[in-house]
Order: C-alpha cells, then sequence, then structure tokens
C-alpha cells in the first residue's frame, strides 16, 4: 500500500513544467476547488462544485483539469485533530480511488485539519460578510490545502 507521502512524492516526479495542481476540499454537499499558477508557486480560490453523483461531479472535476492544464490532483484528507482517520477519511480514500478509475492524473492526499478555519479567519480579517464567505468557505479553504502542498513541493524539487 502506498502512503500519502509516497504519493505525494510521485505526484511531484509525474509533473511536467507548466502543468497545474487541482486543490479539492471535499465536503458532503459541495467541493471547493483551486488552482495553482503554473509555476505551481500560488494556489488561488477557483470555485466550489454543488455534489450530486459521483459521475457527474468527476466528470465536472475532469473538465476542470483539461480546461486550466491540471497535471495532478490534490485532495483535502480531513483527519481527526488526533490523527486518526475516521469516516470521512475513508469517504475521501473512495472518492479519490474512483477518480483514479477515471484519469491517469496523479492524486495525492494532504492533511486539511485547521484548514476551513484558517480560510475563514482570513474572510473575517477581510471583513468578508457571513453570506460571502458561506459562498466561498469551500474553495478559500481548497486554496489553503493546495497552497500546503505547493509550499512543500518546493522542499521535494529545488529549482536548479
Amino acid at each position: 500500500m502506498t502512503t500519502d507521502t509516497e504519493r505525494l512524492h510521485e505526484l511531484a516526479e509525474r509533473l511536467k513544467p507548466g502543468e497545474r495542481l487541482l486543490g479539492l476540499d471535499l465536503g458532503t454537499r459541495t467541493i471547493g476547488l483551486a488552482l495553482s499558477d503554473t509555476g505551481r508557486t500560488i494556489a488561488t480560490a477557483l470555485r466550489t462544485l454543488k455534489r450530486t453523483k459521483f459521475q457527474k461531479d468527476a466528470d465536472a472535476l475532469l473538465e476542470e483539469c483539461t480546461k486550466h492544464g491540471v497535471g495532478g490532483l490534490i485532495l483535502g484528507l480531513p483527519l481527526n485533530m488526533d490523527g486518526s482517520e475516521g469516516p470521512r477519511v475513508q469517504a475521501t480514500r473512495a472518492f479519490a480511488r474512483n477518480l483514479a478509475g477515471r484519469t491517469d492524473l496523479p492524486i495525492a492526499f494532504w492533511d486539511e485539519r485547521l484548514s476551513t478555519v484558517a480560510a475563514e479567519r482570513v474572510m473575517i480579517d477581510a471583513d468578508m460578510s457571513r453570506g460571502k464567505r458561506a459562498q466561498k468557505i469551500d474553495a478559500a479553504a481548497a486554496a489553503f490545502i493546495l497552497q500546503g502542498v505547493l509550499d512543500r513541493l518546493r522542499t521535494l524539487k529545488p529549482d536548479t
């Protein structure tokens, strides 16, 4: 069985220059999406998808990948605060397995503990209204997750 760290290393090795990463904050009702720049330095909130059936969700995600030149996917892994894996982690891993059956893009996981809290804190600090925060929180959390990966990838593959 491949560990999450090994998956991230495999993803880093498979990325081609100029390919972006798509970060996902997978919720029960929505999927927050964030996109890296082509230099894989900055993560930006992209949009929030309303979840329906897996087929439609996967189609929408893969369409975004094609549209934006994505070379890999990062799924936020909702670990418990003590680091253990609960039902939400199992659901995220099942989603990734099912998605992997529909694409050759590498998929890696990133610990998403407190990503929503951090994203909301930034929005509150920016004096964003509660209504706007509710509309944008999932994509902002995905950007927080993806930014963590981008920062980590710089230590895996230093620029030459």
